[in-house]
């Protein structure tokens, strides 16, 4: 019987995914050799400058694509909230397992929550999302573009003396740095990114075998949230690098979303919410993005797309 292969970065938190997925499919499969094959994504190349500057979507995701389509991998594990919603020919999204926590995290060697930091303090962050939603609530914050695997981030606290960073919780969590954690900052107003503390298990269409074996890591709930979050980005036009944030929810037969569109300096914020059936997350997402276009989010974000490299 063939090995398995299972295409991942080499990142701790990426390494972390990998092994939770293959030990998961072990404890289902005993009898199936499974085995990682770890790849280096342009997203991994580049670390000398902020994602936003370097653009386009698929940076963590699209060579371990590749590597599926010509057969050298046979599970690709990302993080969703990497994963562009564009669907690739010839793969499938063919499970995504139950979501981890979803919330962004507030660290700081010196101060104990977000709202008090210092007049004119620094912060530390990734994404263009964290760093408008932090700007719309505390304009005169001066923010600084932080790139590297979480112990990396972790440790440029100190030795760039950030005043804070701001990290998703799932991956401090995973990674064994919850002590770590100040402030899971309220997603009231710091809301989390499409498909945040989710994974999304990519194979090749008709390889029946895997198609199987990923079937038993799906998590219907999860799906839902999932689902109905990318096509709201997807038909907003957005990518992974926009500054789009959403809250979803499950109540019975009930799947609810909230979402936000920032400006890049966070001094315009557009919030729409819809709810509709959990069995038809994709058309919530839809109706939700044409109400927030209605709003002026469209303008918002092509405003933002001309900015950030092709």
């Amino acid at each position: 019987m063939n090995n398995v292969r299972i295409g991942t970065r080499g990142s701790p938190l990426a390494l972390w995914q990998a092994h939770f997925v293959r030990d998961t499919l072990q404890s289902f499969f005993p009898e199936q050799g499974i085995e990682l094959v770890i790849l280096e994504t342009k997203g991994d190349q580049i670390k000398d400058r902020a994602l936003s500057q370097i653009g386009f979507d698929g940076l963590f995701t699209k060579e371990i694509q590749l590597a599926l389509l010509d057969n050298s991998v046979d599970i690709a594990v990302h993080s969703l909230k990497d994963l562009p919603t564009a669907k690739v020919p010839g793969l499938t999204l063919a499970a995504i397992p139950k979501r981890g926590s979803t919330g962004d995290a507030f660290v700081s060697n010196t101060i104990r929550s977000f709202d008090e930091l210092p007049k004119n303090a620094t912060l530390g962050t990734t994404s263009l999302r964290r760093r408008s939603q932090a700007l719309y609530r505390r304009p005169d914050l001066t923010l600084v573009h932080l790139r590297g695997n979480v112990e990396t981030r972790l440790k440029k606290i100190e030795t760039e003396k950030l005043d804070g960073i701001i990290l998703a919780e799932a991956g401090l969590i995973r990674l064994g740095f919850e002590n770590r954690i100040c402030e899971i900052l309220d997603p009231e107003w710091m809301l989390p990114a499409v498909g945040q503390g989710a994974l999304g298990l990519e194979c090749r269409e008709g390889d029946e075998k895997v198609l199987e074996m990923l079937a038993r890591l799906d998590d219907q709930n999860t799906k839902a949230e999932t689902i109905a979050e990318r096509s709201l980005l997807r038909n907003l036009g957005g990518g992974c690098l926009v500054p789009v944030g959403i809250r979803t929810k499950i109540s019975g037969a009930t799947i609810s979303l909230t979402a936000v569109v920032l400006s890049v300096d966070g001094k315009q914020r557009i919030v729409a919410q819809e709810k509709g059936s959990i069995n038809e997350p994709e058309l919530v997402g839809k109706i939700l993005a044409e109400k927030m276009k209605q709003q002026g989010a469209e303008e918002i974000l092509a405003e933002i797309r001309p900015a950030l490299p092709s």
